[in-house]
C-alpha cells in the first residue's frame, strides 16, 4: 500500500512540475502525449485508491464538478477600482499629488493592463482555498471549481510563501485560443463569440467545470494582498509571486522617474499589438509599499496607482434615431440609436448623449454621420459629427418637453444638466428603478430577486414601492412568468433575509437623491437612526462632515414626502434595520468628535488600518495630509521628515500610538 501511495505522490509532484514548465514558464520539458499518459496513469490509481484523495491533485484540472449556484463571498480585503488617465498630463498631475503626500524618493512599477475578468485567489499553507470574482469590490461569486481547471493557476505553491494571503489578477483568453474556439463554433454552425474578454468572463460562471477546462484560459497575476507578506515593494512582490509558481507577466518594469514611465507607455502603445492577450493600457503604481500605505485610498480607488488608458478606437456610423430613458430619480437621458458598427471587439448599436447641452454643443441631428468611441473603452459615446456628410434637409434636434413614459411636463432645476420628470410616484420607470436599486447588491442584495422580476411585480400590480416586497407571499409570486415553486420560495426567503442588512446599506437602498454609498455611511454613523435623520434640518445636515447644501436639501425633500415616510414606516414595522445595532453602537463613542487626525508611520501595537477605524468609531475624522485644520498627528516609526517638519511648523501635536490609545480610555 505504501508503494501505491508513494507512486501516486511521485506522479503528482512530477505532473505539477511539467504543468508549471508548460503553462507558466512556456518551456515544456515533456511531450503532450507523454504528459497525457502520466496523467491517465494517475487518474487510474486515484480511482482505485480513493483513500489517497487530494483536493489539489493535477487530475482535477479536467473539471467535472457542477456548480448550480455560485455562493456570494465577502472579500477579506476589498478589491478597489483604479482611477483612469487618458493623457500624459493626467499622469503628471497624479505624480505631483503623490509627491505632496509622501516623503523620500518615489519609484514606480509599470505593468500592462490586461483586459480580462478580475479574480482573487486565496491560499492557505500553500494550497488554493478559494477563488472569488471581483463582484462589486466588497464581495463576489466563488468560482473555485472552475478556476482549478486553469492550468496556469497553481493548486499547490512552490518555495517560500506566507501562511495565508490573497493574490489578484486577470483571467484572460489568448488570441490564438479565442480564434480556435470560434473556428470550432463556426464549423458547428454556432454563433462565434464576440471578444476574448467577455468570453473569459462568461467562462467563470459556467456551471460545468469540465466545459471550463476545455477553454484555453490563463491567469495573469499582479498583486499580493494580506499581512506579513515578506516584501517591501511592488516590484519585489511580483518576483516573489513568480517564485511561488504564479504566472506573472514579465513586461513589468521598475521606473525611477515619471519620464521613464512615459517611455514605457510610449513603447507599449505600439508593441501591445504583438502581445498574445488583449491589453488596453498601463497601470502605474508607487513601488514602495510603505509609501502606498501612507497614500491610502479614496472611497473608490487607491491613491498610489493610476491606470493610463491607450487611446480609444474610433469608428463612424449613422445616427438613426434619438430616444429618451427615464431613470429611477426621474432624470432623463437621451440615447443615440445607431446603425450597428463594430467597435473595440463588440457591436455598438446605442450611445449615450448625456443631456440637452451635449446635444446642442455637438449639434447632433438625426441622420448625421457621427464618430463614436468607447469612453475608457467601456461606454460608447459620440465625440463629433461629420458635417461634410450632413443631409441638406437636416433639422436641428428639439429636446423633448414631456416625459416619454407618463407625459408629465419635464423640469430642469437651475444649475443642473439634466431634465427630469417630477411625477415621482406615478412614473413607471421611476417606480421600477427605485425598487431595483433597493434590491441591488450594494444595497439589500436580495437573493432570488432580479431586475426583470421587479418590473414584472410592478406591472402585475403586486408592488408599488420597496416596502411592498415584505408583504409578498409565495402564492402571489408563483403565477408569474418563469416562476416555479422553488424560485418563489427563494424569492420570499431572500426578502426575509434582507431584514438583517445593516442600516447604512438600507439608507443607501431607499434611494435618496445624491446619497450614494459613502454619503449613506456618513449619515448613518452621524444620525444612527432613520428617525433622527428624518428630523434633521438643512442646517443640521450641513454640519455633518462632507454634506453640502445639495445633499442636505435632497434629504429634507425626501422626508417631506408623505409617500416616502409611509414606506419607511412600513419597513420599520416589517423589521428592516433602520438604526445602528446596539452591538455596533457599543463599540462607538463621541470622544474624538470634531477632531481630525493624520496617521503617519509604522506602528507596533495596532495596524494603521485599525488606528484609522478607531478614529472613525470614536467620532474623529481621518485626513490624508497635514494642514492648519489638523488637530493631531499620530506618529509612528519612519514618519516622513517633511510631514514632521510641517506638523511642528503649524504647531500640531505629534502623539504616539500609546498616547492615542490613552485618549480613548
Amino acid at each position: 500500500m505504501d508503494n501505491t501511495k508513494n507512486k501516486i505522490e511521485a506522479l503528482r509532484i512530477e505532473l505539477r512540475e511539467h504543468n508549471y514548465n508548460y503553462y507558466v514558464l512556456d518551456n515544456p520539458t515533456i511531450s503532450d502525449y507523454d504528459f497525457d499518459v502520466k496523467l491517465n496513469e494517475l487518474q487510474v490509481l486515484e480511482q482505485a485508491h480513493p483513500e489517497f484523495y487530494d483536493a489539489h491533485s493535477p487530475t482535477l484540472r479536467v473539471g467535472g464538478e457542477v456548480t448550480k449556484n455560485f455562493n456570494t463571498v465577502v472579500h477579506d480585503f476589498r478589491m478597489y477600482s483604479l482611477d483612469n488617465s487618458y493623457s500624459l498630463e493626467d499622469l503628471q498631475d497624479w505624480e505631483t499629488r503623490v509627491k505632496k503626500m509622501v516623503d523620500g524618493e518615489i519609484s514606480y512599477t509599470c505593468e500592462l493592463k490586461y483586459d480580462g475578468a478580475s479574480i482573487s485567489l486565496t491560499y492557505e499553507n500553500g494550497n488554493l482555498q478559494r477563488a472569488v470574482t471581483r463582484g462589486d469590490g466588497f464581495q463576489g461569486d466563488e468560482v473555485t471549481a472552475n478556476i482549478k481547471t486553469i492550468k496556469s493557476v497553481p493548486l499547490q505553491l512552490k518555495g517560500d510563501y506566507p501562511v495565508k494571503f490573497d493574490i489578484r489578477g486577470e483571467i484572460v483568453l489568448p488570441f490564438d485560443g479565442f480564434i480556435k474556439m470560434n473556428e470550432e463554433r463556426v464549423a458547428s454552425d454556432e454563433e462565434p463569440y464576440k471578444n476574448p474578454r467577455n468570453t473569459a468572463s462568461g467562462s467563470l460562471k459556467l456551471q460545468d467545470s469540465a466545459e471550463v477546462a476545455k477553454r484555453p484560459l490563463e491567469c495573469l497575476l499582479y498583486n499580493l494582498t494580506g499581512v506579513n507578506l515578506g516584501v517591501l515593494n511592488q516590484f519585489e512582490s511580483l518576483e516573489k509571486a513568480r517564485q511561488m509558481g504564479f504566472k506573472v507577466p514579465k513586461e513589468a518594469q521598475l521606473c525611477s522617474t515619471i519620464d521613464e514611465v512615459f517611455q514605457f507607455i510610449s513603447h507599449w502603445d505600439k508593441a501591445r499589438h504583438n502581445l498574445p492577450y488583449e491589453t488596453d493600457g498601463v497601470v502605474v503604481k508607487v513601488n514602495n509599499l510603505y509609501q502606498q500605505e501612507e497614500l491610502g485610498y479614496t472611497s473608490k480607488a487607491p491613491r498610489w496607482a493610476m491606470a493610463y488608458k491607450f487611446k480609444a478606437e474610433q469608428v463612424s456610423t449613422q445616427l438613426k434615431e434619438i430616444t429618451y430613458q427615464v431613470g429611477r430619480t426621474g432624470a432623463i437621458t437621451p440615447v443615440a440609436n445607431l446603425e450597428p458598427v463594430e467597435l473595440a471587439g463588440t457591436i455598438v448599436k446605442r450611445a449615450s448623449l448625456h443631456n440637452a447641452d451635449q446635444i446642442e454643443k455637438l449639434d447632433i441631428r438625426i441622420n448625421d454621420e457621427v464618430f463614436v468611441e468607447k469612453g475608457g473603452e467601456i461606454i460608447p459615446k459620440i465625440i463629433a459629427v461629420d458635417l461634410s456628410k450632413r443631409p441638406l434637409d437636416s433639422q436641428a434636434t428639439q429636446y423633448i418637453t414631456t416625459c416619454p413614459e407618463c407625459q408629465t411636463t419635464l423640469e430642469r432645476l437651475e444649475g443642473e444638466a439634466k431634465h427630469f420628470c417630477p411625477n415621482y410616484n406615478g412614473c413607471h420607470p421611476q417606480i421600477v428603478g427605485r425598487i431595483q436599486h433597493y434590491i441591488s447588491r450594494k444595497a439589500m442584495d436580495i437573493e432570488g430577486l432580479g431586475g426583470e422580476t421587479v418590473a414584472l411585480l410592478v406591472t402585475e400590480g403586486l408592488i408599488t414601492n420597496y416596502s411592498d416586497l415584505y408583504a409578498l407571499t409565495k402564492e402571489q409570486v408563483m403565477p408569474l412568468e418563469r416562476m416555479a415553486e422553488k424560485s418563489a420560495e427563494n424569492l420570499v426567503n431572500g426578502i426575509e433575509a434582507s431584514k438583517q442588512i445593516t442600516f447604512e446599506r438600507v439608507l443607501f437602498g431607499i434611494g435618496i437623491r445624491f446619497v450614494g454609498e459613502t454619503v449613506a455611511k456618513k449619515l448613518a454613523k452621524h444620525y444612527k437612526s432613520i428617525d433622527a435623520l428624518g428630523s434633521a434640518s438643512i442646517k443640521d445636515l450641513e454640519k455633518v462632515d462632507e454634506i453640502g447644501i445639495r445633499i442636505a436639501e435632497s434629504v429634507v425633500a425626501f422626508f417631506a414626502s408623505e409617500a416616502n415616510v409611509s414606506a419607511i414606516q412600513r419597513l420599520k414595522e416589517y423589521g428592516v434595520q433602520l438604526e445602528i445595532s446596539a452591538e455596533k453602537l457599543a463599540n462607538q463613542t463621541n470622544k474624538l468628535e470634531g477632531q481630525s487626525f493624520v496617521v503617519s508611520g509604522v506602528f507596533t501595537k495596532v495596524s494603521r488600518t485599525e488606528l484609522k477605524k478607531m478614529i472613525e468609531d470614536n467620532g474623529g475624522k481621518n485626513v490624508s495630509s497635514i494642514s492648519s485644520k489638523t488637530d493631531f498627528v499620530v506618529a509612528g516609526d519612519k514618519m516622513g521628515p517633511s510631514k514632521k517638519e510641517k506638523a511642528e511648523k503649524l504647531k500640531i501635536p505629534l502623539i504616539s500610538e500609546v498616547q492615542f490609545l490613552e485618549m480613548l480610555q
